[in-house]
């Protein structure tokens, strides 16, 4: 995972996402996006979240399960409803699981260059100008939308 994921991952923490997030404001890079992917685990997409994993895994019985514990039911109201996306939420794979596909936004951000950094679901992006931060909004929001199947 990028160096600059602190979420969900032993040894790092939210303090040193803060103190990069200072080091990045005090080398110039003072405007920022802040992204909340809203309801991020509700709307994980299982096609695409076992696509990264085939890149990963292959163990063929361990996929099996993954694709178990996300297609697994929900009781709602004394009534089963099959989940097509999302992940359990305080489930235990869940954490390692959205990183899986967040991964994806943290190398496309930077491929590009981009300073950020990305704890969960949340992610900041530091630019240099209002104006980049407007194109770069635009652009990652297409990405998220298009390539994880999110927003």
């Amino acid at each position: 995972f990028s160096p600059f994921s602190y979420g969900f991952r032993p040894g790092r923490s939210a303090h040193q996402a803060l103190r990069q997030a200072k080091r990045n404001i005090n080398e110039g890079f003072q405007d920022i996006i802040d992204l909340d992917l809203k309801s991020f685990f509700d709307e994980v997409n299982h096609s695409l979240l076992l696509k990264l994993l085939k890149r990963k895994v292959k163990d063929p019985v361990l996929l099996k399960l993954i694709r178990s514990f996300l297609s697994s039911g929900l009781l709602l109201g004394g009534l089963v409803s099959q989940r097509d996306k999302g992940t359990p939420q305080g489930g235990p794979l869940s954490p390692l699981l959205s990183n899986i596909l967040l991964d994806e936004l943290d190398k496309e951000l930077a491929q590009r260059g981009h300073r950020f950094i990305r704890y969960a679901d949340d992610c900041s992006i530091f630019l240099q100008s209002k104006r980049a931060a407007h194109r770069v909004l635009r652009s990652i929001t297409r990405f998220i939308e298009e390539e994880l199947r999110l927003l």
